[in-house]
């Protein structure tokens, strides 16, 4: 990774700010239309999201949270669940109109989804089993997705945000795409934000936990210059102005996650990718193929982290 592609890639922490683990937001430098801020809370801990023209969601990564928003003179109480961690299937999430402001308290990790914007949607709490569950791709390309911050699931202004799960061994973000040109009807121009989480597979005792990783990789195209050839581990966030993105891969004997955060400058709120010409020939091999049987991974499941 060269010192130039290093403002993409940043280790866990090190965009620490005002009491979050990480922040990016418009003040991170070539950014523009997303953000995210992720923070562990302690039971006497608080967050505060006190500006408006922003519109959020809140997603629970491990533990339970209470929102408590403000819209002018009257405010409301909202009680997320939570999860066990992001390995336990999909979790309730919140989404908060850009008219509001908010303060977020409970025990455990939690991220925000950020996107200026001045156009107003209402607020919306969105259950656990509300959210779409996709099984993507076949086998070893097999990952989970749950789309509850996409078009088809959720009224937005400009945020498309979805999770995934790859189980140990398999592929995601793959084959490697892009989204960083205007095509009307085949690509939208997305700036897109990668929070990672590893965690040892389902039924695996770890040496050392924490040192769970996977693989991710971001490299050029027409629209710009970048290369990300990375290690990644829980807390460590992947920027993608533009470029073809992935593979991300779990490593044998760990399981990983990401949070994706897109928005852009485009008219129309869509999720539109070209596929690296090079490689888009590698989905036609998942015909004839099954689903990964470990999935879907789900909070009742044996073995959950």
């Amino acid at each position: 990774m060269s010192t130039d592609d290093q403002r993409w890639f940043h280790r866990r922490g090190a965009l620490a700010r005002d009491g979050w683990e990480s922040v990016v937001d418009e003040r991170t430098p070539g950014w523009a239309h997303t953000g995210i801020r992720v923070a562990e809370l302690g039971a006497d801990d608080s967050l505060d999201l006190s500006s408006t023209g922003v519109e959020r969601i809140v997603v629970p990564l491990s533990g339970s949270f209470t929102v408590s928003e403000r819209d002018g003179g009257s405010s409301t109480t909202t009680r997320l669940l939570g999860r066990a961690s992001v390995f336990d299937g999909p979790t309730d999430v919140l989404y908060l109109s850009s008219a509001v402001t908010a303060v977020i308290t409970g025990e455990g990790r939690v991220a925000v989804a950020t996107s200026p914007t001045d156009v107003v949607k209402p607020s919306r709490y969105i259950a656990a089993e509300e959210t779409p569950v996709e099984l993507r791709g076949a086998g070893a390309s097999s990952r989970q997705v749950h789309n509850f911050g996409t078009p088809a699931a959720l009224d937005a202004a400009r945020l498309i945000v979805c999770e995934v799960i790859t189980p140990a061994e398999n592929w995601s973000s793959y084959p490697p795409h892009k989204h960083d040109e205007h095509v009307p009807g085949h690509e939208s121009r997305l700036e897109e934000i990668y929070y990672f989480e590893a965690a040892p597979a389902r039924g695996a005792t770890a040496a050392d936990p924490d040192a769970a990783f996977g693989m991710f990789s971001t490299y050029s195209s027409p629209a710009g210059e970048i290369e990300i050839d990375a290690m990644v581990r829980t807390g460590d966030i992947a920027l993608v102005p533009y470029g073809y993105h992935g593979p991300a891969v779990a490593a044998p004997g760990y399981d990983l996650y990401y949070l994706n955060v897109m928005a852009g400058p485009d008219p129309e709120r869509e999720w539109l990718i070209s596929d690296d010409p090079a490689h888009a020939w590698v989905r036609t091999t998942w015909e004839g193929q099954r689903v990964d049987a470990r999935l879907p991974y789900t909070h009742d499941e044996e073995g959950h982290h």
